[in-house]
């Protein structure tokens, strides 16, 4: 697969995956594609030597694989989820001549960039069908269907001295100057819509609002990818068509975990079960799966902080990763991030054989250190684990930025962990 190939793919899994659940979907439909045969959790497995295989948990997370024989894998961690507005289970707020829909901010949003957006809204809905059988199925509105307006800056002349954005009223999307707006029906429609009309009773819903603007390139030449949901379903895609490209006998293990952007702690995160209920599924023999697990690598991939040209202070500058500079290697003394220096020289060794780029990324001494799925994934299992990513600006912004050679690079480097 050539670099505009993949990007083109990329562009268009983005669009395509504006929840979790979404994202996790278009993925299993990948992996079907590319002959990955589907399993339950629930029951024994059957697995057969050159086979590959996948599994999902809440619909919201992935694991994918090659079934060897082999002890020694590569596996991939990414995390599906991405800052955003949820809507709360009553939304409804009818005030002052609109309806609005309350929200609830999801993870370490940057809400700034919120306003004066075309929002719509996708995700879960469960229900319960004439058969007396609950079921869910997922949604996306596609239109434009909300916005959040800016204060105007005559009736708020401070706004560039200071911008406080309180979560409770003030990002509020606003829906429709109908007073009667019938949010039950509305979600009936777009079930309808979806060729579901067996619905006796709504039950619950997990929705998200999110930007319609399509994901893109930027620049003179094209130098940069901006779109929402960067963080972090650019390492997903780029892990995917990996995994999905290597030959059955190549060891690797893919998983998209939900949740990390809320420290990862759930059924379908990464401080739950899922990849050691998986592994031990694959390994049955506990000798076998302790060898495995010490003999494997985990290439925790995430974004990175690339340096901000016009706040080039946040930076070591030392430690200063740029855009289309390669993929960034993530270390943290206080173990903030996985990587030690043998995980750095086995992830280097490949990179370098290839002829790919590296950077370092250290955080400043002064400025608190984000965390990944690493550190977590690593203590619950004891494998050894390098943290890297790819740099993107305007992390956790509606809209991020990176570049248009990174992940391609990431993905030759993946590859060369199966040769």
């Amino acid at each position: 697969m050539n670099k505009n190939d993949f990007n083109d793919g990329l562009l268009g899994f983005l669009d395509a995956s504006p929840t979790p659940f979404h994202a996790t979907r278009n993925m299993a439909m990948m992996f079907e594609n590319a002959g990955f045969l589907k399993l339950n959790e629930l029951g024994k497995w059957d697995l057969k030597h050159g086979k590959r295989y996948f599994v999902t948990r809440n619909d919201s997370s992935i694991i994918a694989f090659t079934y060897t024989g082999s002890l020694n894998y590569t596996i991939i961690g990414s995390h599906t989820d991405s800052p955003n507005l949820k809507l709360k289970p009553n939304p409804i707020i009818k005030e002052h001549g609109v309806v609005k829909l309350g929200v609830e901010p999801y993870g370490g949003i940057l809400f700034n960039p919120w306003f004066d957006r075309d929002l719509s809204l996708a995700g879960r809905v469960s229900y319960l069908n004439s058969q007396n059988i609950i079921k869910e199925t997922l949604i996306d509105v596609k239109k434009a269907m909300a916005i959040i307006p800016s204060l105007a800056i005559h009736l708020d002349r401070d706004v560039h001295m200071s911008k406080k954005v309180n979560p409770q009223t003030d990002v509020c999307p606003i829906v429709s100057t109908a007073g009667e707006f019938d949010f039950e029906q509305f979600l009936r429609d777009e079930l309808g819509r979806n060729g579901i009309d067996d619905v006796v009773e709504l039950y619950a819903n997990e929705l998200s609002f999110y930007d319609v603007q399509n994901a893109s390139f930027i620049g003179l030449d094209d130098d940069f990818i901006a779109s929402a949901r960067l963080d972090n379903l650019l390492s997903c895609y780029v892990a995917m068509v990996a995994i999905c490209s290597v030959s059955d006998d190549v060891p690797m293990l893919f998983i998209a975990s939900d949740h990390e952007e809320v420290g990862s702690g759930s059924t379908s995160g990464a401080a739950g079960s899922f990849l050691e209920n998986t592994l031990h599924k694959m390994f049955a023999d506990y000798d076998d799966f302790v060898n495995m697990i010490r003999s494997s690598i985990m290439i925790s991939a995430d974004n990175a902080h690339a340096i901000h040209p016009n706040f080039p202070d946040k930076h070591d500058q030392n430690h200063a990763p740029r855009i289309n500079g390669g993929v960034v290697i993530k270390s943290n003394v206080n173990q903030r991030y996985a990587s030690n220096s043998k995980t750095v020289s086995r992830f280097l060794n490949v990179a370098s054989s290839l002829g790919e780029p590296t950077q370092n990324f250290v955080t400043r001494s002064d400025i608190a250190c984000g965390s990944t799925i690493g550190p977590i994934t690593a203590t619950r299992l004891g494998i050894e684990t390098v943290d890297i990513g790819l740099p993107t600006l305007a992390m956790h912004s509606i809209r991020e930025l990176c570049g248009r050679d990174d992940a391609y690079s990431l993905y030759k480097i993946l590859l060369g962990f199966g040769v």
